[in-house]
């Protein structure tokens, strides 16, 4: 595991037991439930799912409410521990999502939410899970795309790192955002077909008020006639077959 790696790790590890305030109460799970919405419409339901950087099991234990099972892959043992009381009867395993610890052609769907930004082989997720996908398998990503307001970000965090600020996601790891053009790329060298990227939620959780309630209410409006301005890029694809 390189330098970034661990930092990365090292970071979730010391926030794991924090990370459900951020994103499973008040606004933040509003945050989370529009864009685990978005990727739960995508997925075939009741069949196997993999979750990568899978966090808490927050994504996983809003899958297994239609049936089906889940294994869940994170960096940080934290998370897993955390995860796994949440989700008994899924499975979770501690491991880098560039390269995966599973056999060829084993899940249904693969998700990724808010942590395909955090890779530096990117290329090397997406081929990996191709390989381990089924014919006929969905990928759903989630992550962060450039546009002006993303583009203050990396500063923001550098500078709550420097200040020693124990919140979530708040550090220098070098993450990279990307383009509607970038992601078909990726999904389309390894081997996808049916690829569809599109911008979603306008209402980041990071937007301080009343700025917050503002852009809950012009959300729809602005996915579909202003786009850009969208903090997220939603991605899918399927492996022919």
């Amino acid at each position: 595991m390189n330098a970034a790696h661990n930092k990365v790790r090292k970071h979730y590890d010391e926030v794991a037991d924090i990370y459900d305030s951020r994103y499973d109460r008040n606004r933040g799970r509003l945050y989370y439930s529009r864009l685990s919405e978005n990727v739960l419409e995508l997925l075939p339901r009741g069949r196997t799912l993999l979750d990568l950087g899978c966090g808490t099991g927050l994504f996983i234990q809003r899958y297994g409410r239609y049936g089906g099972s889940a294994v869940g892959l994170d960096i940080s043992p934290g998370m897993i521990r955390r995860a796994r009381s949440r989700c008994r009867m899924d499975r979770f395993a501690v491991g880098n999502a560039e390269i995966l610890p599973f056999r060829n052609e084993s899940f249904d769907a693969v998700s990724s939410l808010l942590a395909f930004s955090y890779l530096k082989e990117p290329e090397s997720m997406v081929r990996e899970a191709y390989r381990v996908l089924r014919p006929g398998g969905v990928i759903a990503v989630v992550t962060l795309g450039k546009n002006l307001f993303t583009s203050g970000l990396p500063a923001l965090y550098a500078m709550g790192e420097a200040m020693n600020i124990r919140y979530v996601g708040m550090g220098d790891f070098g993450e990279r955002y990307y383009s509607e053009s970038e992601m078909n790329d990726l999904f389309s060298e390894a081997g996808f077909t049916d690829i569809r990227v599109r911008r979603c939620s306008f209402a980041h959780i990071n937007l301080i008020e009343p700025l917050y309630e503002i852009a809950r209410k012009i959300e729809p409006f602005v996915e579909e006639r202003l786009p850009y301005l969208a903090y997220n890029l939603l991605a899918s694809a399927r492996k022919p077959g």
